[in-house]
């Protein structure tokens, strides 16, 4: 039986409650399609943190590096820890350190009752976020009242996330990518229209449109289902991809992956920590299970990957949802009826 080495850091606030409840779900999924998950937790969170001063230590990242299939995140963020330096360091150390460069966020409509806009039923696209450069470096200084944020855009950092963009589209069946920008106000933008045009003439079959970033988002509210592969930079994705999960459901439902190939990817929620629902018993499970239905789909078991998405699509149809979706069930008895659909 194939096993996957899962390295686990459940981190913060809500964060070991979903993860907790997904992972059996995960396993029974596993199980079923005949291969297995071993699960390697990590201490790495606010807690360790505060207690250790120890965000993530050269050997766990060389071990994460070198020694694991793929590292499940639940969250990162606490209060209690000024800016949040163990997040930065863990996450975006993580990211930038192991060079996952694309973060895959897919947009899908799950149950048609459940998004912002009316009369929707069909919303399914993806981001893909250029996942290691722009501000999210950051570089940049102050002096005075001045603030200086600055955005590193590289020929080989974004040429490579349009790239990964067009080939996901060719081998899903897909026909557009639109590459959103806001190169008509920062100069610097003209790399990713310039870099857009020269890749997408290698893929004749689909068809390339570009956006500016402030009308695309006017666009994604209006006609979200005309969109199917967007690529931008790390910023911007950052953004859009929340207002993407806005339009099906919220966060609750939102999964991410970031990715290199051949390298482990690191998984991840959208939702962040939450601190106000920690040890209510009311989070979501759905977005940390859909993550591992990602997580899945990196493994090359995309069987297992439909079967999770397609018991979240029926516990949602049977009217299970937490608060967030407006029901009143609990984390545990999303995850039961869950477990019962995948056992």
């Amino acid at each position: 039986m194939k096993t996957y080495s899962v390295a686990v850091i459940a981190g913060d606030g809500i964060g070991p409650e979903v993860i907790d409840a997904a992972i059996p779900i995960l396993d029974a999924s596993a199980a079923r399609h005949h291969f297995r998950l071993s699960w390697e937790r990590l201490p790495y969170s606010a807690d360790h943190y505060l207690k250790t001063q120890e965000t993530l230590p050269d050997t766990a990242f060389s071990h994460l590096r070198d020694d694991v299939d793929a590292i499940l995140l639940g969250a990162l963020g606490d209060p209690r820890v000024p800016r949040n330096e163990h997040a930065r360091d863990i996450l975006l150390g993580l990211r930038f350190r192991l060079d996952l460069y694309v973060n895959f966020r897919p947009v899908t409509l799950l149950h048609p009752d459940l998004s912002a806009l009316k009369n929707f039923r069909a919303i399914d696209f993806v981001i893909f976020r250029e996942n290691t450069e722009g501000q999210y470096l950051g570089r940049g200084r102050t002096s005075g009242d001045e603030h200086i944020a600055e955005e590193v855009n590289t020929g080989k950092g974004v040429a490579r996330i349009i790239r990964a963009a067009f080939e996901w589209a060719h081998a899903h069946g897909k026909t557009r990518v639109t590459m959103s920008d806001k190169s008509n106000a920062i100069p610097a933008h003209r790399i990713w229209q310039d870099t857009f045009k020269e890749i997408a003439g290698d893929y004749r079959g689909i068809e390339a449109e570009h956006r500016y970033v402030d009308a695309l988002a006017l666009e994604l509210v209006r006609s979200p289902e005309r969109f199917q592969v967007i690529v931008t930079n790390n910023l911007y994705g950052d953004i859009l991809s929340d207002l993407g999960a806005g339009l099906v459901g919220g966060l609750g439902l939102a999964p991410s992956a970031n990715l290199h190939p051949g390298r482990p990817g690191l998984f991840e929620p959208v939702h962040g920590s939450a601190p106000a629902l920690v040890g209510k018993g009311i989070a979501n499970p759905m977005a940390a299970v859909l993550t591992g239905a990602l997580m899945f789909e990196q493994f090359g078991q995309e069987d297992a990957a439909n079967e999770v998405e397609h018991a979240v699509r029926a516990t949602l149809q049977a009217g299970m949802r937490t608060q967030d979706l407006g029901g009143k069930a609990t984390t545990a008895d999303v995850a039961a009826k869950l477990l019962t659909l995948l056992g």
